[in-house]
C-alpha cells in the first residue's frame, strides 16, 4: 500500500539545526480524505484530515510525496481547532532533498490537534457511462448512469468522499507537469521558477475558489443506498457519491451515479445513401428535461450500451451502442444505435429517359431533362411499429418530382435533399414511387423555383 508520509519531529528551541535533537513524535494516518476530480484538467483537489501531535514551542512536520504525482507547491495546511494557538509559519523545501518539503509550526499547546491538508494532484480521472434498459414496446427507457474512477496517482486513498466535478477547468499549468519538477518551483536563476512561481499561485489561489465553492455539506438520505448530490457551481456542476469508497493507486472502481426508471424515447429508423450506404440505422432520442423525468442537472458525455427486455423474467437482448457529449438541461440528444437488419429499405431505378432538347442553330444540344423513376421498397419485419425516414440526395438543384403510392409525409429538406417519413405496423411493408425530373443546359430556364414555404414537390 502507498501511502504519503507524514512525521512529526520535534526541535530544540533554542539548540541549533546543527546539535538540535530530532525526535520522532508520531506518523498520523487520515482520518478522512476527499477528492474532488476536475476531469477536463486531469486535477483533483485533495482535501484530509489527520490529527497531529504537536509539543508546546517549534515543530517541525515533515511532508513526503516520493512517487506520487502531488504538485507540491499546492501544499497548504490549516488548523481545525485552536487555531489562535498554533502559528503554522511556513513551508520549506530543503536543498539537495526532492520530494519533501517541512511545515515549522509555533504551537502555544501540547496534544493532539485536528488539521486540514489540501493539495492538488494529477492521475485521477473518471468517465461516464450509461446502460439503458427498453421496455417491450421500446415506449420507455430505464437509464442508469455509472462512473469510473480511475487511480494512477500513485498514491491510494481510502475511505474517500468522492466528488465529480462536470465542466471545463481553466489552468495554466498541467499538475503532471508541476508534479514531476525535480524542484518544486524548479531550480534556482531558471525563467520558470519566477514564471513558474506566479502560475503556481494562480493554481493555488484557484484551488482555494474550488475549495470554497465545493465546501457543500451533504446528508444521507436512506442507510445502504448510494445516493449522487448534484450542486450547481457557477459554471460547474459538481456530483457528490454519497458515503465513501477505497481507490487504491493502479485500480479503478465503478461508483452509481442515478437510476431513472421511465424515460420516454423516440425509436427513428434512417435510410440515406450518401451516409449510411445501403444500410438502414436506428437512432433513439431523449432529452434531458423534467418532461423524460432528467432535467436537474447536465448529463456528462459518455457510452451508453442499449438493452431490450424481452419477455416478463426480465431477460435482456443487446440493441446497440453509441456514444454522446455533454447534454445540457433542456437539451435533446440522439443515439446512433447503428444498422439494423430487420427494418430494410430497398429503392429500385425502374426506368430513365430524356427529354425536352433544345438545338443550337448550328445542331449542338443546349439543354435537356433526365426523367427518372424510382420505386421504394420499405418492410418491418419486427413485432411492433416502426417510423422511417427516407431521404433522397440529388445531384442538381434544377428537379421536379411527382409522387405516389403509400410514401408518408413527404418534405423538401433543402435544396437539393428530400424526405419521406413512413410509419408501419408489425411485419408490413409499403411501396411508392417518385418521379425525379432534372434539368440541364439551357432547360434551367424552364425550371420554376420552389416558393420558401413549400414543402412538398412542385
Amino acid at each position: 500500500m502507498k501511502r504519503i508520509l507524514i512525521a512529526i519531529v520535534l526541535l530544540g528551541l533554542v539548540a541549533s539545526p546543527a546539535v538540535a535533537k530530532v525526535d520522532l513524535v508520531t506518523l498520523p494516518n487520515r482520518d478522512t480524505v476527499q477528492l474532488t476530480i476536475y476531469n477536463s484538467a486531469d486535477l483533483t483537489l485533495v482535501r484530509e484530515s489527520r490529527a497531529l501531535t504537536l509539543k508546546h514551542g517549534a515543530n517541525r512536520l515533515q511532508f513526503s510525496w516520493a512517487n506520487t504525482l502531488i504538485d507540491p507547491t499546492s501544499l497548504e495546511m490549516l488548523p481545525k481547532a485552536n487555531a489562535d494557538k498554533i502559528d503554522i509559519q511556513d513551508l520549506t523545501y530543503p536543498p539537495r532533498v526532492t520530494n519533501l518539503g517541512v511545515w515549522n509550526i509555533s504551537s502555544e499547546m501540547s496534544g493532539k490537534v485536528p488539521v486540514e491538508i489540501t493539495y492538488l494532484t494529477s492521475g485521477l480521472t473518471w468517465r461516464a457511462f450509461y446502460m439503458g434498459t427498453l421496455t417491450n414496446d421500446e415506449k420507455t427507457m430505464r437509464l442508469q448512469g455509472y462512473v469510473v474512477v480511475t487511480n494512477t496517482s500513485g498514491e491510494d486513498y481510502e475511505n474517500a468522499q468522492v466528488r465529480l466535478v462536470v465542466g471545463k477547468v481553466h489552468i495554466l499549468d498541467q499538475i503532471a507537469f508541476l508534479a514531476r519538477l525535480p524542484y518544486p518551483f524548479g531550480r534556482p536563476n531558471q525563467p520558470y521558477g519566477i514564471e513558474g512561481s506566479i502560475k503556481v499561485k494562480r493554481d493555488c489561489m484557484l484551488a482555494k475558489e474550488v475549495m470554497t465553492e465545493c465546501d457543500a455539506s451533504y446528508a444521507l438520505d436512506e442507510v445502504g443506498k448510494k445516493e449522487i448530490i448534484k450542486e450547481g457551481l457557477s459554471e460547474y456542476f459538481l456530483y457528490t457519491i454519497e458515503g465513501s469508497d477505497t481507490i487504491a493507486s493502479g485500480w479503478s472502481k465503478r461508483l452509481p451515479s442515478f437510476d431513472v426508471a421511465a424515460v420516454p424515447v423516440v425509436n427513428l429508423y434512417k435510410y440515406e445513401e450518401e451516409r449510411y450506404h445501403q444500410q438502414v440505422v436506428r437512432f433513439l432520442s431523449f432529452a434531458n428535461d423534467v418532461k423524460h423525468n432528467l432535467g436537474e442537472t447536465p448529463t456528462p458525455g459518455g457510452n451508453i450500451t442499449v438493452y431490450r427486455t424481452v419477455d416478463p423474467d426480465g431477460h435482456l437482448s443487446y440493441t446497440g451502442r453509441s456514444a454522446f457529449k455533454y447534454i445540457p438541461v433542456g437539451e435533446e440528444v440522439e443515439l446512433n444505435l447503428g444498422p439494423v437488419e430487420n427494418v430494410l429499405v430497398e429503392p429500385t431505378l425502374m426506368d430513365f429517359s430524356t427529354a425536352n432538347y433544345l438545338f443550337h442553330p448550328n445542331g449542338t444540344i443546349r439543354g435537356w431533362d433526365e426523367i427518372r423513376r424510382h420505386k421504394v421498397d420499405v418492410k418491418n419485419t419486427r413485432e411492433i411499429p416502426v417510423k422511417i425516414e427516407v431521404k433522397r440526395n440529388f445531384d442538381t438543384t434544377y428537379w421536379d418530382i411527382e409522387t405516389g403510392g403509400d410514401f408518408g409525409a413527404f418534405e423538401a429538406v433543402d435544396k437539393d435533399t428530400v424526405k419521406f417519413t413512413l410509419e408501419l405496423a408489425p411485419r408490413t411493408n409499403k411501396e411508392f414511387t417518385y418521379v425525379l425530373t432534372t434539368y440541364h443546359g439551357n432547360r434551367i430556364a424552364a425550371w420554376k423555383p420552389r416558393t420558401a414555404d413549400s414543402t412538398g414537390p412542385n
